[in-house]
This record gives C-alpha cells, structure tokens and sequence, in this order.
C-alpha cells in the first residue's frame, strides 16, 4: 500500500540537521508497517527493536544514556553492524522503556549522524518517573488514517487516484458515479491500514466490521491499560457517547449527552486523554473569522470527531445494506459520517489549521473554518446529499467576504460568484 507520509520521511532523511524522529498517531494507523517500508525503500539495512517484544533491552537505557553504549547493544541485540550512513534505527513502542524517549535528546546532541525514528501508541502521555521529553532535540511526524486518495490506490484504481492528485477537475463529470461507488466503500471501510488491505484483497464487508471491532476493543483495552485509573470510567462514557454527540443536527459537544447533569470539570480530563491519544479530534469554535484564528477561539465551545470514519459506523452499527442503498450512507445519522469524513480529509493536511463558526442565537453554523499556509481564510459548507440550500452559509460569506469559498457536496465541481462546490471525493485533494 502507498502512504502519502513516506514523502516526508524521505525529506527527513535528506535535511542536513536531521533530528530523531517521533512518530505519533493512534494505535492501528499505520506507524510501524510505514516506517519498515521507508527503511525498505531508502537504506541498505534497517534495524527494528520493539521494546515490547524485546524485553531483555527495556531496561537498556537505565544505567547510562551513552550512545556508544546503546549503538552497541542495539548491534548485539539485532547481529548487524550499524553504519551511520545506510542503517535506520527504529526504535518501536519506545514508552514501554524507562528513559528510551529522554535518550533521543542525546542521539541529537553526541550522535546527530544517526538515522533514529521512534515511534509507540500513547507516546509520551505515559512518561516513567524522573524521565523527561526532550523538548527541541526532535522532530515529530503524524500519522492519520489513510486519505480516500490513499483507499483508491489500495483498491488498484490509480486512474481516478490520478484524477485527484493531478487536479483534473475537467475529467471529473465522466467519473463521478465511479467516484461517489468508491466514496460509498471508504465511508464503510474507513482508513485503518489492516481493514483497508483485506476489504482490497477480498471485498468481504461482513469481516470489515469485524476488524473494525477488533480495533475499538484493542483501543478500550488501551484505556485501562494507560489512562490514570480514576479516570478510565469517565473515558469509557465520553468514548461511548461520540455518535449521539455527532448524531446531533447542531455537532456542539454537549456534556448532558453523556450523562443527565454532566459538566466540563467532570469530564474534561477524559476528552483531553483521548485527543492526546489521538482517538478523538476537537475543533474550537471561533468568534470571529479574522486572522490568527487562534485569537478568536472559544475554548469552552467545541465538536469532536473520531479518529476513522470507518471505525464510527462501526460504533454506530451501520450495516453494510447502507452501501446498497446508494447515496443513503451519505445522509445516515444526520450527515454525521458526511461530515467526519471531510474533517478526516482536512486532518490530513498539516497546514491547516481548523475551526468552526457558530452562529449567534442560532442553531446553525459554518461547519469549517481553516486558515492555510497563504494566510487565507475558507468557510466550508458540508452538504450530504444534492439539497444544496445553505442560507447561513451565504449570509457569512456576503457578510465577511472570503476570498474562497468551498460547499462541499454530491453535486459536481462548478465556481459560482461567490463560491466553489467542490465534490466530495475531491475536497482532500483539492485543499492540498
């Protein structure tokens, strides 16, 4: 399978004041298969610990942080010698070692020509004692779920894949019911690596789900395995409550949908132990859409997303009759899966900086709100189905004048005077 991320890491190899590299994201995205393929690709040789599996070398970095030392022992531990110039060091579920994070401040520092990657699930949120995070001696790389662009690639269909990635809006109108059939199979199979390989070899929906459930328990296992226990009831309830939340025709996160008379203090360490895991995404509502956005978030108003949306129809039962039903699984749970889908997509450009604009007094709201690299401001308007009325929507851009403008919907790619519909299958591609 191709993953866009390995254009990074490539970049990263070639940047003459490399740092060791931390790679983040929720368990399942990926991490490891990508990096043993970018060590495939790139150098002559990888050497792969998994402090999990290694249990004779956690505790390799308690005496001393040498690096000599720990070069050494790596060699022994993996019988290669380790030359600097062709060999990738990935150190995997590094947190499960005490001190194997801290010891990547003196990679940098006493050793910076070592190609060193680190990477583990709910890095960093379970530091040991007296173990630091070396602030500024590392770079860090974050792993999404795959891009509808990456899900087309792994179903063998490059040609609509290059359709996107080339920006042939012209060729879009032949293609698009081909299109919206492949958008149908990613909103069921989502982008989880393992779930999407077996849906491409054997398109058998039935064990989609249950892949797809294999990995909600692993993530519930997660949460008593690593999260403070007084806490791990609360993170249960939050996790539980995210399809009611998106369900919702106003996405708001409300505490009262978890429980009668819930409040923000009795939850808000949960909700920020699942986004640092990364297993849910929160956007900060704006007051006003002006640059920085940041200056004019509301942090007590917000919307949650999921980490897949695969992984959310899971959780919401949604059967796979959905898929048969044409456009319905669009529409389903309120455009719920329509709307996690493009945050998704948007997630996955790093440039972006996302946020939402509710409207005063009122129920409605500008579903996106980003600021890209260019320092420009875009609504974005989410439309489910071909229904394409959206009145608040243009009374914001009449009201605030952005430059662009996007409602994202079925209907096909057309500029109007004052906005862009960019269609579904495209909205990735077309902000990148």
């Amino acid at each position: 399978m191709y993953r866009n991320k390995i254009n990074k890491l490539i970049q990263w190899k070639l940047y003459p004041e490399r740092k060791p590299l931390v790679i983040l994201g929720a368990r399942q995205t990926g991490k490891t298969w990508l990096l043993q393929e970018f060590g495939k690709r790139e150098y002559k040789q990888t050497v792969y610990i998994n402090f999990e599996r290694a249990t004779a070398l956690k505790d390799i970095f308690l005496p001393d942080l040498d690096v000599k030392r720990l070069i050494t022992a790596f060699e022994l531990y993996s019988n290669r010698k380790i030359s600097a110039d062709d060999t990738l060091i990935i150190l995997d579920e590094i947190q499960t070692a005490p001190k194997g994070i801290t010891s990547l401040k003196y990679f940098y520092e006493d050793a910076p020509e070592y190609h060193i990657v680190a990477a583990g699930s709910l890095l960093g949120l379970n530091l040991h004692p007296e173990e630091s995070f070396p602030v500024g001696k590392v770079s860090f790389l974050e792993l999404q779920p795959m891009s509808f662009y990456e899900f087309l690639l792994a179903v063998e269909e490059e040609g609509l894949a290059r359709i996107l990635d080339e920006k042939m809006w012209d060729m879009l109108p032949a293609f698009s019911e081909k299109l919206k059939e492949y958008l149908r199979y990613y909103f069921y199979v989502g982008g989880m690596p393992e779930v999407v390989l077996h849906f491409s070899q054997h398109r058998d929906w039935k064990k989609v789900r249950e892949l797809q459930n294999d990995i909600l328990k692993t993530y519930q296992n997660d949460f008593s395995k690593h999260a403070p226990p007084p806490i791990v009831p609360r993170i249960n309830m939050v996790w539980e409550s995210i399809p009611s939340q998106l369900a919702k025709e106003n996405k708001k996160f409300i505490y009262g949908v978890i429980r009668e008379g819930a409040r923000a203090k009795d939850f808000e360490l949960a909700i920020q132990w699942l986004t640092d895991t990364g297993l849910l995404h929160k956007i900060q509502a704006i007051s006003k859409p002006a640059l920085p956005l940041s200056a004019y978030q509301e942090l007590s108003t917000f919307k949650v997303y999921h980490n897949d949306i695969g992984l959310l129809g899971a959780m919401a039962k949604l059967t796979a009759r959905t898929i048969i039903e044409g456009d319905a699984i669009f529409t389903e749970f309120k455009g719920a899966l329509t709307e996690q889908y493009v945050f998704q997509q948007l997630k996955l450009n790093s440039d972006l900086s996302v946020y939402y604009f509710p409207f005063e007094n009122s129920k409605n709201e500008v579903d996106f709100i980003v600021q890209n690299e260019q320092d420009e401001i875009i609504p974005i308007e989410v439309k489910a189905g071909e229904n394409l009325r959206a009145k608040s929507f243009k009374f914001f851009c009449e009201k605030y004048h952005p430059k662009i403008a996007i409602r994202t919907s079925l209907s096909d790619y057309r500029k109007e005077s004052w906005m862009t519909n960019v269609p579904l299958y495209v909205i990735g591609s077309f902000l990148n």
